[in-house]
């Protein structure tokens, strides 16, 4: 029989704690990775848009150059290859389209109130039901049912700090937000 010491004991249960961290932290990896590319390529199909809308707008409207933080565009993996401008005719059909990402917010309606995307209505709906109670990103994800990966789990954090810029949602505390006092 060999005989284990408490030592050799506790280091074989860190070694295997860590080979699962490893193995968790990896697929966040490449769930991370996917959301990143994702985004990338939303990102340049909108800078594609919006070049070819600016070049139709009449002169004495400058076009806005876009903010972008030097370290975001350093951090762009180079699989990301950029796509052609399109032309004025494929903007004007994609326009139509409704290809909007879930959480955009669109422009306003006839009374000024603006309109929000399906995941902001949702957010909204489920604070306007939970009160004054303190919630947790993940309790608002898992009560939308969007609880399946962290990728989904940080759309709703984003969303709602999002909703705490435009003073719609408080934060109250660390990871802890509660409906706005109207």
């Amino acid at each position: 029989m060999v005989s284990v010491t408490p030592k050799a004991r506790n280091i074989e249960i860190t070694a295997e704690g860590l080979q699962e961290d490893l193995a968790r932290l990896e697929i966040q990896k490449q769930a991370l990775e996917r959301e990143l590319a994702a985004v990338t390529a939303h990102l340049g199909s909108v800078q594609r848009a919006l070049s070819a809308l600016q070049a139709l707008m009449p002169e004495s409207i400058p076009p806005a150059p876009a903010a972008r933080p030097a370290d975001v565009v350093a951090e762009v993996p180079a699989t990301a290859a950029p796509a052609p401008v399109p032309s004025a005719d494929e903007v004007e059909d994609a326009a139509g389209d409704g290809d909007r990402a879930e959480d955009d917010s669109g422009p306003g309606d006839a009374d000024g109130s603006k309109a929000y995307g399906k995941l902001t209505e949702q957010i909204l709906a489920y604070f306007a039901d939970a009160g004054n109670t303190d919630v947790r990103a993940r309790d608002v994800a898992s009560a939308l049912g969007r609880d399946t990966d962290s990728g989904s789990i940080n759309a709703v954090r984003s969303t709602l700090d999002r909703l705490v810029g435009q003073s719609r949602v408080r934060r109250v505390g660390r990871g802890l937000y509660r409906a706005a006092k109207r």
